[in-house]
């Protein structure tokens, strides 16, 4: 028996996302095979939607972000990617090549101001032109507010919220002030609050109105600025967390009211729509991609959905360890 506040009696098995994602791909309830690795990245847009065009991933060297440099490199786009390990990101740019896309790697910490200034105008020398910047690179833990330090809350709120801040500051200094663009920051689930991720949460926040301060400000030059706000994600980043945390890290399907958690995929379309010609007339807009979980109050009791589909067009992904655990009754 489920154990969440929307719970009205289903069984694990039809709450498995592990066995979810790991049997749909674009849809469909075809495995994923040699096949699927074969044909590449499955996007819904067309294809060489992005020909031509240079974008910046920050956090590419996993999760979203990896997914994200995937399916826009699928589509045409010179993907610069961007974290703190090197390894992690010549991973992803070699993945890149070998299905056919460019990728070109730059380690650099987000927080370090003269960095991020040196980083952009590396890839301006490398590429001539920066159309996309994708926000991606975040990182949090979990902690009761009463227990946070100074040091851990700066980290976060840092790396969330200042780091985002001077790569889009530089991206537009040094390129889409003169030459337009469209910038797509990452945020998060906040709205109903962060029990002990309040430091995430408050940083989340704050780039959720720097977007909108930034759409109005910059809109005279032609950038765009948006958010896409994932809740639950079957990503990568899930197999960070403390082993105390898997059981509840399991369970959090259970809140959300199509009753699984999304994936890499689902993320990474919504920030494809955003950065694509479609979204010309969208600016300073926050795009949920959770499953209604935002919109649900936590007491609220839901029905079992009787219908749900999965958009996983990702060819290379692999569920994460800590939902490979099939919970038991």
């Amino acid at each position: 028996m489920g154990t969440g506040p929307y719970d009205t009696g289903c069984s694990p098995s039809m709450l498995d996302t592990e066995r979810e994602l790991a049997d749909q791909r674009a849809g469909d309830a075809r495995g994923v095979g040699d096949h699927a690795m074969d044909r590449g990245y499955t996007s819904i847009f067309r294809e060489r939607l992005f020909a031509g065009k240079v974008v910046v991933i920050t956090g590419g060297g996993s999760g979203i972000g990896r997914c994200t440099a995937h399916e826009l490199a699928s589509l045409g786009a010179v993907v610069a990617l961007i974290g703190r390990t090197p390894e992690k990101l010549e991973t992803v740019a070699v993945e890149v090549t070998d299905d056919g896309g460019v990728a070109t790697t730059y380690p650099c910490d987000i927080r370090d101001e003269d960095k991020v200034k040196a980083t952009i105008a590396g890839i301006l020398d490398a590429h001539g032109r920066i159309d996309g910047l994708v926000n991606n690179a975040g990182g949090q833990f979990s902690a009761p507010i009463a227990s946070i330090s100074l040091k851990g809350w700066d980290a976060v709120v840092r790396t969330n919220l200042h780091g985002g801040f001077l790569m889009a500051r530089e991206c537009y200094c040094q390129w889409m002030r003169d030459h337009g663009g469209s910038i797509v920051n990452i945020a998060g689930d906040i709205w109903q609050g962060r029990p002990d991720m309040a430091h995430s949460a408050a940083a989340r926040a704050g780039m959720i109105n720097f977007t909108m301060s930034a759409a109005c400000e910059w809109a005279v030059s032609g950038v765009r600025v948006n958010t896409v706000a994932p809740g639950w994600i079957a990503s990568s980043g899930l197999d960070n967390y403390p082993a105390s945390r898997a059981e509840l890290i399991r369970q959090f399907q259970e809140f959300v009211p199509m009753r699984r958690m999304g994936t890499e995929a689902e993320v990474s379309a919504a920030i494809a729509f955003l950065l694509s010609p479609a979204a010309a007339y969208i600016s300073g807009a926050t795009l949920r991609v959770d499953g209604a979980t935002s919109s649900a109050p936590r007491c609220a009791t839901l029905p079992m959905p009787v219908r749900s589909t999965t958009w996983n067009g990702f060819h290379r992904y692999k569920v994460p360890a800590v939902l490979a655990v099939r919970r038991h009754p």
